[in-house]
This record gives C-alpha cells, structure tokens and sequence, in this order.
C-alpha cells in the first residue's frame, strides 16, 4: 500500500505526525509533503524536529517541487490525506489552484478518481470555508475534521488525537489499532 500524506501549516500537526508514525509502524509507503510553514508548526507545536519526521517517510519530496512522482497521475496510490489542511490548502484544492506539491497532489488525486481526506483545522467556520468545503464533497472528498470522540475514554491529549487519526487511517481502508470502537470494553 502507498498513501500521500502532507501537512499543511495550520495549528495541529500532531496529527499528520501521528498519521506518519502509525503508517511506519504499519509498514505502509509514505509519500510526505511539508507545507513551508508545516516545517516551522511541527517544530513549534512538538518535540519532533523536521528531521525525525523526514526519517519516517519513504519519500519526502520539497513542497515546491511540481516535477515530483505525486505530482503525475501516473504515480499509482491507495488514497491522500492532509492533516492538518489549512483554509488556504483547502480553498487552492477546491478551485483547482495548484501552485504548490500539496495542492497539485491532491488535484491529482481527484481527477484519478482516488480518495482524498482533508482534516481541515480552523474554527470557527465561516461561509466561505463551508461552501468550499461542500464543493469538495460533492467532487467525493472526505472532509474530516479533528473532531474528538470521547466513548473511548481519553486519559491524554494523545489519545484523542490517536482516536482522530485512526478514523482518517479507516477511511482510507487502512487497518490501525489506534480506534477504540464503539462498543468494544465498555466500562
């Protein structure tokens, strides 16, 4: 299995590096994106450097570089997500603006018909952010906010980033062992 995964620069790159942790642990091809200003919030917001996280990918390719593998709909893929997906990430794909790896990716993605999974990080909406967010689902794009489930019973931030981040693993039909499910030991 192959997945894209970028992260953009807004506020929660936690779970682009969880996502990234988890599919190395799982043994899934990594193909990373970092937004310019994702470089400087994973450094800000973690404890991980840039290049502890370049080290857990399988690729990593400039944000600048359109000529990447990622950026041709020859390069075959199970799916993309990106996680966190800032506003202006978001606005780009769903005007089909590719100026950038992370944007032509995901343009990419749509006209081959693959998923792609956007966790949008940004509250509170406003119309314009849920008109392009709609326009997206409607081409089929998954839009899936970090929005935490509380049935698992978090005792840490990093379990209800982990709950967050094995849904988005779920959507794109990837085995994790990160969800605890509805139901399953309930106290």
């Amino acid at each position: 299995m192959r997945i894209v995964l970028a992260i953009s620069g807004a506020s929660g790159a936690v779970y682009g590096l969880t996502a990234l942790r988890t599919l190395h642990r799982l043994k899934v091809e990594t193909h990373l994106i970092l937004s310019t200003w994702a470089q400087k919030t994973l450094e800000m917001e973690t404890a991980c450097s840039l290049e502890q996280a370049v080290a857990l990918a399988d690729y990593c390719y400039p944000y600048d570089d359109l000529s990447a593998p990622v950026a041709s709909g020859s390069f075959i893929h199970q799916g993309m997500i990106v996680a966190p997906c800032s506003m202006k990430t978001l606005a780009a794909v769903a005007c089909g603006y590719t100026d950038n790896l992370i944007t032509r990716a995901a343009d990419v993605t749509l006209k081959e018909r693959r998923p792609l999974v956007l966790m949008p990080r940004e509250t509170p909406l406003n119309a314009i952010h849920l008109e392009n967010m709609l326009r997206l689902a409607r081409l089929g794009v998954i839009i899936a906010p970090p929005v935490p489930s509380f049935y698992q019973r978090p005792h840490s931030v990093q379990d209800l980033v982990d709950q967050t981040v094995g849904r988005l693993l779920d959507l794109l039909g990837i085995e994790n062992d990160l969800v605890r499910r509805w139901g399953e030991n309930r106290l």
